[in-house]
Order: C-alpha cells, then structure tokens, then sequence
C-alpha cells in the first residue's frame, strides 16, 4: 500500500476516535443532567447521512463530510442554527432551562475527555514502550549550529551540559527548548574540550523562527549521498548518488550540518552555489542554480550507525503515571508557545490543514507512532475547541462564564449573530489552512 494510503488511513481513524470521544464528552453531561440530545454525529451530515438509526431519543449516525462531528441538544444555539425550535417556549428537558453551571459542564465536557484522553495516552505509551534519550557522548559527533546560533557562542560539534543549570533528560530535545521554552542559559562543552555558559536572548525562538532555520541546532553525522532527485537543483546540474560532496562555496563538508550550514552561509550568490565533489577519484567543481528554497534536491544517510546512541528507560505504572502526565504537559505548554510564531508574517505561511495533519503519521503502519500522533492531536484539538470563538466550545463557555458572573443571559438574537460570526470566522481559517496546503504542494513544482 502507497505511503499516501497509510497516512490517510490513519489520519482517518485517528480523527474518527478522537471525534466521537469528544461529542461523548458533550453527550454523558447532557444525558446526566436529562437534557434531550437529538443527533449523535460523526462528521457532517449535510443533506444526507451515510449510516443513522433512532435509539431513543437520539439519531446516531456518520456523516459524509469528514471535517468533524456534532452533537445536537435540544434548545441550544448551535451550528444547526434551528431557529424554529428556539421560537418555542423552553422545555424541561431543553438546555436553555438548565441552569449556567450544568450548561457549563456540558460544553467543557469535549475538550476534557481529549486532554483526559490525551495524557493517558501518553502515559500508556510510557509505560508500553518507555524512553529514549541521548546525552553526552551519546551524541557522538557533538551537534551542528546555525550561523544565528554561532554569533551566539555556540561552536561547530558542541555537546550540551546543561540548560538553565539542569541536565536535560534528552539532550536531542535541545532545539525544543530554544523554540518554545524559557531558557537563560546554556552549558556546552566545546570540541576543544573546554566549557563554555553562553546567555541566552529571551528572543532566542523569534530569532530563530524569522532566520526561517528552524532546526538550529542538531546532531551531526557523517554522511553520504542516498539519492539524487533528478528534477533537482543536483539532479538537473548532473551529480550523481555515487558522488562525494567535498565542499559548498568553498567550505569542507564533513557532516550533514556543514551541508545544511554552507547552503545558508556560503552561496556564489543568491541562487547559485559552487560544489566541488569527487567521481571516480577525479575532484570537479560546478556551479549549481537553486531553487527558492536554497536545496540541492538530494537525500543523505548517515554512514556512522553510532553517530547517535539511545538509551532506553523503562517504567513501572506508577512511574509511567508521572512522565506520562509531565510529557501531556509539556506537549500541551509547548503548542500554547509556539502560537507567538503564528501571528507573524512567517508563521502563518506555516499554517496547515488535513494534509499537515496527515503529515504528522509515519509513511509505514507503527502503532507507537500512530498512538503518539492521536494524543497530540487530541491535546491540540482540546486547546483549539477552548479558544473563545463563537461556534467552538470556548465561544460558548465564554458567554456562559459571562451569564454566571453578572448573572445577565444573552438574548437569542445575539447569540446566533455570534455563532453565525463563528462560523464564517471558522470556515475562513479552515480554507486558508489547506490553502496553504495546496500553496506548498504546487510550489514543489515551479
């Protein structure tokens, strides 16, 4: 089966678990505060369904359009937007006759099962696979920097001490904590064998983001060609997988970093770069044209397979319990960071869809990875629900917190104008996440 396949597959019933958990999360609530609840939905249902059956008082169905799922309640203003029912007089059983604390719990009641869901994931895939983790000598060609980084302090081939004072559990983290954590300082040790605290700019992140290098710093290998893509800039200027890259623009390439580091620093001029590299023991040199994207267009293995060592921590229950509510944390904390990226001209070139999703899945089946994947996604779906926007979960406990506070209900009227705002506020977002989608997939081609 095609990598596309698998991905899609995944993608699929990752989204459909996640999905009809966190309507169930709407659904227990209401049931146990007997609000009526008229549909059960996975995905939309516009126009017609591909599977429904009335148990009760509630038509449990799936829909055609997979962009979600929905729970209809009685007497609430929703994306149905049924204007007719809310005309009547309130009924018992209608969730506008409960009072605002019963409401309230039914519509966090989505966005706790996912992060319940999300940290218990985590803290099964702990306790199933457990940990690894590199430090130290582990990474034995010490790890590569940007230039951003060198005018920082950082040297070609350091290795990390220690950060803020502490030694990190994994050192391989380190480009982790630069983006999207607060770090003050930095102990490495040098190639030279000295050490070295380097101060941090609380900007480091920015910095880093707007240089458009986000892996600023990672381990090095030593390397070789794996493949050639022959529409490439290596491809089209004749280099072979057999080849030996000697250097960029002058610059002696060791490991996959320098070819990184060269393509950045070390260009003939915008567009051009000077490779010498070795056939057939004869050394040549040719002037390659690049692309926007300053790549060569090549694929490379490392040809050391202990370039990098990982350890392997395992856990009993109670420990898994710990780490698995630590890294739920960290995943949730960390998303919240990166949202300072967003809102900048880079970051929403960055913003994706379903395809960027679908991404996140590995090409082969591997139920660690697919696991991993689903609880991110169901922690990112749990901060995304909870963003105060008419037509998400926030949008409607904004307005309820609202109601309980001065003890004032918003008219009808006002909420379906907000939830209509939500809407289009959604659907805008949502075009232009897979907009960019396309954007980044058409543009692999010109």
């Amino acid at each position: 089966m095609s990598p596309f396949f698998i991905k899609a597959i995944q993608l699929l019933l990752s989204l459909s678990l996640l999905i009809v958990l966190h309507e169930l999360g709407h659904f227990i609530p209401a049931k146990l505060f007997k609000t009526r609840v008229e549909k059960f939905y996975l995905f939309f249902d516009v126009k017609y369904s591909l599977f429904k059956k009335k148990i009760g008082e509630t038509v449990y169905g799936i829909g055609w359009l997979p962009l979600g799922g929905y729970v209809k309640i009685s007497g609430m203003i929703d994306e149905s937007m049924d204007k007719e029912q809310m005309a009547g007089p309130p009924q018992p059983w209608e969730f506008r006759s409960k009072p605002a604390w019963q409401r309230l719990i039914i519509m966090i009641g989505g966005v706790t099962v996912n992060i319940i869901l999300g940290f218990l994931i985590y803290i099964l895939i702990i306790f199933s696979w457990g940990q690894y983790y590199s430090k130290g000598e582990d990474v034995k060609y010490g790890f590569g920097v940007t230039k951003l980084l060198e005018d920082h302090g950082f040297q070609q081939g350091d290795r990390i001490v220690s950060v803020n004072g502490e030694s990190l559990f994994d050192d391989t983290q380190i480009d982790k904590y630069l983006m999207m954590r607060s770090v003050q300082t930095i102990t490495v040790q040098h190639p030279d064998g000295t050490t070295a605290t380097l101060n941090i700019p609380e900007d480091i992140g920015t910095q880093i983001f707007k240089s458009g290098q986000y892996n600023a710093i990672s381990y090095r290998f030593p390397f070789r060609l794996d493949s050639v893509t022959p529409d490439g800039a290596a491809g089209k200027a004749g280099l072979l997988k057999t080849d030996k890259v000697l250097s960029i623009g002058g610059m002696p390439i060791q490991y996959q970093t320098d070819f990184t580091y060269a393509l950045t620093n070390r260009l003939k001029n915008d567009s051009i770069a000077t490779v010498s590299y070795e056939r057939e023991g004869i050394v040549k040199t040719t002037d390659i044209v690049l692309g926007k994207e300053k790549k060569l267009g090549v694929i490379m293995i490392s040809t050391d397979k202990e370039a990098l060592k990982r350890n392997h921590a395992t856990y009993d229950l109670g420990e898994s319990i710990s780490k698995g509510m630590e890294y739920g944390y960290w995943t949730l904390r960390d998303y919240i960071a990166q949202f300072k990226y967003v809102f900048t001209k880079e970051g929403a070139t960055q913003i994706g869809g379903f395809a960027a999703i679908g991404n996140l899945f590995p090409d082969q089946w591997n139920w660690k990875a697919f696991w991993g994947t689903t609880a991110f996604i169901s922690i990112v779906l749990a901060f995304m629900n909870i963003l105060p926007i008419p037509a998400l979960d926030g949008g409607h406990v904004m307005f309820l917190l609202y109601e309980i506070i001065t003890g004032r209900k918003p008219n009808d009227k006002f909420m379906e104008y907000a939830q209509l705002v939500g809407f289009v506020i959604l659907i805008g977002l949502l075009l232009f996440a897979n907009g960019n989608d396309v954007y980044r997939e058409i543009s692999k081609y010109f």
